[in-house]
């Protein structure tokens, strides 16, 4: 009876972490771009998130003119290069692909497969990244590759120096239990 009993526990105590939805308003992005002899990284605290463990939905989004280069000019090159009063959003869509148990509190890889929209374009990507359960949430890093030929997108240039086709981004983000109502 003493296992039945705590069998029944753990389940109840962990079903509601498997069914949870998590999110956030405050996650970080950062791209890194070059030109011949010179690298750059662009910025932003605005990157938004969600996860649902239920069915392993990820939904992550970025209003692009929250992006930052420490260079006015250059942020209004990179505006009107990704033409954001068309496209203000940059926004993955998909599901976790790969295992992933949501009760260890143990940084675990993961893969995520769905459709990256960027200028009007959209590609089906797969990105791998972590996820770590910590006592704030779930803590979600990732990176990867983003050509912008893939969308598109014209690279700026300055006579014959012509900023690099590949962007190294970069997120992290601390994902908060949604209360579930």
């Amino acid at each position: 009876m003493k296992k039945l009993f705590t069998f029944l526990t753990m389940l109840v105590v962990s079903f509601p972490l498997s069914a949870q939805s998590f999110y956030s308003e405050t996650g970080t992005a950062k791209f890194t771009s070059s030109v011949p002899l010179h690298n750059f990284t662009g910025t932003s605290e605005s990157l938004v998130g969600m996860i649902k463990l239920d069915d392993m939905s990820v939904d992550f989004y970025i209003d692009l003119e929250t992006l930052d280069t420490g260079n006015a000019k250059r942020d209004k090159d990179m505006l009107i290069t990704l033409e954001t009063d068309k496209h203000p959003f940059a926004e993955f869509f998909g599901e976790i692909t790969s295992d992933f148990d949501p009760e260890s509190s143990s940084e675990q890889p993961v893969t995520v497969k769905g459709d990256f929209t960027i200028h009007g374009g959209t590609k089906e990507v797969e990105i791998d990244g972590t996820i770590t359960k910590t006592e704030g949430g779930l803590l979600v890093k990732a990176d990867w590759i983003l050509n912008l030929e893939d969308y598109d997108i014209e690279p700026p240039r300055l006579l014959i120096v012509k900023v690099d086709e590949e962007q190294a981004i970069e997120i992290e983000v601390l994902l908060k239990p949604v209360e579930e109502g």
